[in-house]
């Protein structure tokens, strides 16, 4: 693949990429090029039309400890050297769109995204994981919607999008408190879908068994799944599903279709090609 990055790595088996966060030493803190690198890799992966499933997981201890602030603790100001105050407003007004991005080029691939979840998730590692489809993560992550601690508004996407995942009393909860809370509490709140297994290993191994479970589908039902689950936001029952019926009125004529009557008829397993 033509991707390259230092703290990112893209690994595709069959019709699932995993996209591993690829900075062990600093337990993979997220700094600068990290939010300049995840978009091209989203890019990446929405220009292989191989790939059906994507998964977020993490080299090293700790799928990440947010941001990194030792080498961005003196960007999270407005620069000193800029030409006035406005001027400096505006630039980093536009570096937290940039790295806003970073995170919703993940929730807008058509494809699935599962994050598969271990020892640490603070701060932005939760506005990653908000922008993915499925969360699983392994019994000794510590999760932190830790912004609070540090002065700041979690601004990269936790607030807009943990709300639509968790209670709001629970938003609430986590985002005053800027307090660490474990898996089981995760599960019990339904920011993850499941506790699977004990550790990194155990919790890939279940992130590819379910990503293979999805990629075996109809790649063109998954994705018309995907859209229609995320037209629904904004819109009335009665649109939603006049949504739904202008998609499938555009797609129902596929190969993919044929195939599964096929293969129902000789009593096989369906082999889709998404066309």
């Amino acid at each position: 693949m033509a991707f390259s990055s230092e703290v990112l790595t893209l690994e595709v088996n069959g019709h699932v990429a995993t996209l591993w966060l690829d900075r062990p030493d600093a337990r993979n803190a997220m700094g600068r090029e990290l939010f300049s690198d995840l978009p091209l890799a989203a890019k990446e992966v929405a220009s292989n039309k191989d790939i059906r499933v994507l998964v977020i997981a993490a080299k090293g201890p700790a799928f990440t400890v947010g941001l990194d602030l030792k080498t961005m603790g003196g960007n999270l100001g407005a620069s000193s050297n800029a030409k006035s105050s406005a001027v400096a407003n505006s630039s980093f007004y536009d570096s937290i769109l940039r790295m806003q991005d970073a995170n919703t080029c993940f929730a807008e691939l058509k494809i699935p995204v599962i994050a598969a979840v271990h020892g640490y998730c603070l701060g932005g590692g939760i506005d990653l994981i908000t922008a993915c489809d499925i969360r699983l993560c392994s019994s000794d992550t510590v999760f932190s919607v830790r912004e609070a601690k540090i002065a700041i508004v979690a601004d990269l996407g936790t607030l807009q999008r943990l709300p639509k995942i968790v209670s709001a009393g629970h938003v609430a909860e986590l985002a005053y408190s800027a307090k660490d809370f474990d898996a089981a509490y995760a599960e019990r709140i339904g920011l993850v879908n499941r506790v699977a297994g004990a550790n990194a290993e155990a919790v890939l191994a279940a992130a590819y068994e379910l990503a293979n479970e999805i990629a075996a589908n109809s790649p063109l039902a998954v994705q018309g799944t995907k859209a229609v689950l995320n037209a629904n936001d904004g819109r009335t029952i009665d649109e939603g599903l006049k949504f739904v019926a202008n998609w499938n009125a555009l797609y129902i004529n596929s190969n993919d279709l044929k195939e599964a009557f096929t293969a129902f008829i000789e009593r096989r397993p369906a082999v889709f090609n998404g066309d």
